[in-house]
């Protein structure tokens, strides 16, 4: 191990120190991994109309664009732009109707992603 002294500060280590091993195998891990797609992901889902939508694409198998409007409280064009998004994504997919179309989420791991955040998010933290 590896140790040099750095400034005190509460959230960092009193001593520069790391565990070599640890450090080379996760490393490698890193480098052979794909990240981009999965940013992707959590940026599309940090808009909060996007994750408004996704929920509630959680808590109905499928909903007509118009539903969604009326859902989050915004015009269709704003909804099928959204939706759009997430299409392009692989969040959700979409089908088509005679003149409506319909979305679902695409994915059951992005459905357990999208619950599970908001579960965290209600979760109460005592410090």
């Amino acid at each position: 191990m590896k140790t040099t002294k750095t400034t005190n500060n509460n959230d960092q280590c009193e001593i520069f120190c790391y565990d070599k091993e640890k450090v080379n195998k996760l490393s490698l891990k890193i480098e052979s991994e794909e990240f981009t797609s999965t940013a992707d992901i959590f940026k599309a889902l940090s808009d909060e109309t996007r994750l408004k939508i996704a929920y509630t694409l959680t808590q109905e198998n499928e909903l007509c664009v118009c539903d969604v409007a009326i859902i989050i409280g915004t015009t269709n064009a704003t909804a099928s732009h959204h939706l759009r998004h997430l299409r392009n994504l692989r969040i959700a997919k979409s089908r088509k109707e005679g003149k409506l179309v319909f979305y679902s989420l695409d994915d059951p791991h992005v459905t357990s992603l999208i619950i599970n955040a908001m579960v965290h998010s209600q979760e109460d933290y005592h410090v």
